[in-house]
This record gives structure tokens, C-alpha cells and sequence, in this order.
């Protein structure tokens, strides 16, 4: 079995050498996709069955967490491609061999039912409109959520049916090519569909058996954690050096950054630790051929929350601290900072995600389809 964390590590570089590329053509290059593809991250979710590497959770979120360090809007690229290929799990297995058993056939989109249809023989036709794109312009597959008649259905564009509009003008994540898209009376076929709601295994994989919400969750917050890790390596070489403007010390001998960096570490490691600890005793209860209960699906979120909130404390703390530097768009922090605050309005970790979730713990009734 493929270690997919190692295999992170391993394009680490050439992820990071292409950052800026990046940045400035609001895309992922073709070197970093490609060195993506064939190490398997795009594509993390798709069982064995189907020439997966069918990874675990908390591999997931690590390997995700390890290329976001390298640059935050590859890790994303990486979990929107992942956490699609969750879905796998759920089609008829000839779509799904078509779709994802070819690690060139990369597979996004967005689970909002922004569209409308109607059954057509053999399929549906479709039209509509979606915003947040990640990662579309290097899909051979694009996911839309859709009205279909009186369902709510998944369906799986070909990308040549697909028209991607130019959108992406934004503070953070600018690589991520997260541009609106569309479809005008496209047909696809019943095969290459799924319900949204309460849609069934079609293979026996551990994996199937984890809710499907709570995954991309965790794949956000890895987003948020690498981004943090990289920032806090990026002040503690940066200090080291720098000393501010008539001052004879180093930013690393100033006694208040002493006292905040090692709060941010302590944060971002407790928030992290959390995380995967709830990740990985809630993955026990999959593997046991067990539902994963609300009660764990709750602690999951609230560590995913966290961990964002945590990370993002980290980012403004170290970004204040390394002082005017850290303004130009070239330095580092910058990066962090801004891709951290793209990260945050995630509605998967959103901080108004706190209120629904403080309501369970106060035994009250909440809405935990997407949760």
C-alpha cells in the first residue's frame, strides 16, 4: 500500500516551487497537478476496488495537511479532489470505474444544488450555474449538485460540457482556480448520478461507512493546520535574523514574541491533537462495521472548527509579530494569512457552525444531515 503521507513529503518540493505560478495565473500549474496525480492525492478516497489507494481518514487529512504546508491552495486543490473521490463509494460501479479508477481522470465540482432538470431517456438533462469551483480547469469530471423533478441529485459533468467562467479574483487561495462554472442543457447519464440524500453503498469499504460531510470537514481543517505550521517555520526562521528598527535585539530574543510563539504552538498542537483523535477513534467505530453517531460526528466538527479558529490565531500572531515585512505579497506570511481567512469561511467550519453544535451539547435538536 501506497504511504500517502511519505508521498506528500515527496512532491513537497515541486509543489512549492510552483507556488507563486500559481498565485499569479489563479491556477494549479501542470507540473503540480501532474506530480499530484501520479503520487495518488487527488484521489485519496477511491477504494481498492477500483485501483484505489482507499485511504483512511486521518492519512487523508495528514497527507493534505503535509501539501498544504508546501502551499495552502495545492492542500486544497488536493482535498476538494479527495474528498469528491469519496463518492465513488455510491455510484453504479461501472461510472465509478469509468470516472475514478484512472488516476488521469481527476474528479471536483460542488455538492450545492444550484441547478434544475428533468429525466430524459437514459438520464437527465441539466443546466445551472455553481460558484466555488476548486480545481475545475484540471477535471476530467466536475460534480453539480442538482434539482431534478422532486429529488436532489449528484451528477458528473464531462468536463468538455462544462463552461468555466472567470470569477476567481480574490484575497487567499488565489491558486485554487475556485471559479464559477456552468452547463446549459447537458444530458448525462442515470449511471453517472447519485441522491444526494441518503444514497447507499454500492461497495463494501470501511470508508463508505464514514459520513461523508464530517470527511471534507476534516479535510478542511487540515488545510487550516498545514497552513499554521508553515507559518509559524516561516517567524522562527525569520527571527532569528531580523531585528526591528532601532532595536539590538532579534525578534527571537524579544520576550513578548517568546511568550506568543509558544502559545501559538501550544494551540495549534492541542487543536491538531483533538482533531485527530476524534478522527481516529471515530474511524475505529467504521472499521467495526459500526455507525458513526452523532455524538462523534459532533466532536469531529467542533475539532475541525477549532482547529481552523486555532490555526488562523496562529497565522495573525506570528504575521503581527514578524512586523512590516510581512505586508508584501511576496513574503510568506502574507500567503498564510490570507489563504488561512479563505479557509475559514468554509461552511463546513465556519464560526456560526459553533451555535448549531453548542445546541446538541445542550440536548437541543439540530439539523444533522450535514453533520
Amino acid at each position: 500500500m501506497v504511504d500517502l503521507v511519505r508521498a506528500a513529503r515527496d512532491v513537497a518540493d515541486i509543489v512549492e516551487a510552483h507556488a507563486d505560478r500559481a498565485e499569479r495565473e489563479r491556477r494549479l500549474p501542470m507540473a503540480v497537478v501532474e506530480a499530484l496525480r501520479d503520487a495518488d492525492l487527488l484521489r485519496m478516497c477511491v477504494p481498492r476496488a477500483y485501483a484505489g489507494p482507499e485511504a483512511d481518514p486521518v492519512t487523508m487529512a495528514k497527507a493534505i495537511e503535509t501539501v498544504s504546508t508546501a502551499d495552502g491552495s495545492a492542500g486544497w486543490c488536493t482535498m476538494i479532489a479527495s474528498t469528491t473521490s469519496s463518492l465513488s463509494m455510491f455510484l453504479p460501479p461501472d461510472a465509478a470505474r469509468q470516472i475514478f479508477a484512472d488516476r488521469a481522470n481527476i474528479g471536483g465540482g460542488v455538492f450545492a444544488p444550484n441547478g434544475t432538470g428533468c429525466a430524459v431517456d437514459g438520464g437527465w438533462k441539466r443546466s445551472g450555474v455553481w460558484n466555488w469551483g476548486s480545481g475545475t480547469q484540471h477535471c476530467r469530471y466536475i460534480l453539480g449538485g442538482t434539482r431534478l423533478d422532486d429529488d436532489f441529485r449528484l451528477l458528473f459533468f464531462d468536463a468538455a460540457d462544462v463552461r468555466i467562467h472567470d470569477t476567481w479574483h480574490t484575497s487567499g487561495l488565489r491558486g485554487t482556480g475556485s471559479h464559477e462554472f456552468s452547463v446549459s442543457d447537458v444530458f448525462v447519464p442515470t449511471a453517472r448520478s447519485m441522491s444526494a440524500r441518503g444514497a447507499r453503498p454500492t461497495i463494501e469499504a470501511p470508508l463508505a461507512a464514514f459520513p461523508n460531510f464530517t470527511l471534507l470537514a476534516i479535510g478542511v481543517a487540515a488545510v487550516a493546520l498545514g497552513l499554521a505550521r508553515r507559518a509559524i517555520d516561516e517567524f522562527v526562521e525569520l527571527a532569528a535574523d531580523k531585528r526591528p528598527q532601532f532595536s539590538e535585539r532579534t525578534l527571537a530574543q524579544v520576550g513578548t514574541n517568546q511568550t506568543d510563539l509558544a502559545r501559538a504552538e501550544v494551540q495549534l498542537r492541542s487543536a491538531r491533537g483533538f482533531l485527530y483523535s476524534e478522527v481516529a477513534d471515530a474511524w475505529e467505530v467504521a472499521l467495526n462495521g459500526s455507525r458513526v453517531e452523532l455524538d462523534a460526528r459532533v466532536r469531529i466538527r467542533l475539532a475541525g472548527a477549532n482547529a481552523v479558529e486555532a490555526a488562523t490565531r496562529a497565522i495573525d500572531s506570528v504575521y503581527t509579530m514578524a512586523g512590516g515585512c510581512a505586508i508584501y505579497e511576496t513574503n510568506q506570511l502574507q500567503r498564510c494569512l490570507r489563504d488561512v481567512h479563505v479557509v475559514s469561511q468554509h461552511i463546513m467550519v465556519a464560526p456560526r457552525l459553533f451555535e448549531t453544535l453548542g445546541k446538541h451539547l445542550f440536548g437541543g435538536e439540530i439539523d444533522s444531515s450535514s453533520i
